[in-house]
């Protein structure tokens, strides 16, 4: 993402707490459709958020998608690349609840959301921490569940470290010979 001068990449840092507040949100939201069978918590950023939401729901089928959009000459429109993804066998006739961290161009929750229904799970719910619709390519379409909107890049707390040295506030590490 570029920053324009006009209008800078706002950043948020969030604690352990914040993340806390979040899922709390979530999960009247979730329990409200009833009970799922299945999560597909999308990697990296899905892990975290699907293993709270997983122990809080009480949902034990747990499953990881990791998808790439190669950089090529379709841009944006490029079709994903399915690194890792579970099995038809096991979606199958699943109530199935798709976890990511944030919901930027929609891309990566869409995709996997779309390969879920078409391998035959009963339904696919989509599910992440923050929406940010200024991004997004889809116009009619948004996240199932979400805990706050935001335009900003967040750096969450699992990614502290690794978010404050990519912004240019840590030091990079120490060559280790």
């Amino acid at each position: 993402m570029f920053e324009r001068p006009d209008n800078p990449l706002r950043h948020e840092m969030l604690t352990w707490e914040d993340v806390d507040k979040l899922i709390d949100l979530l999960l009247p939201q979730i329990r409200s459709v009833g009970s799922f069978s299945g999560m597909v918590m999308i990697t990296r950023g899905g892990v975290i958020p699907g293993g709270l939401l997983a122990e809080a729901l009480q949902i034990q089928h747990l499953l990881t998608a990791a998808v790439d959009f190669p950089m090529s000459a379709g841009g944006l429109m490029a079709w994903p690349s399915f690194l890792q993804f579970p099995d038809n066998a096991l979606l199958a006739d699943r109530n199935i609840l798709i976890v990511d961290d944030v919901w930027g161009s929609g891309r990566t929750s869409v995709s996997v959301r779309e390969r879920v229904e078409s391998a035959g799970a009963a339904t696919a719910y989509t599910c992440v921490l923050h929406f940010n619709p200024y991004r997004s390519l889809f116009t009619k379409d948004k996240p199932d569940f979400y805990a706050a909107v935001t335009d900003a890049y967040v750096t969450y707390p699992w990614e502290m470290d690794r978010g404050l040295r990519n912004m240019g506030l840590l030091a990079p590490e120490p060559d280790a010979n």
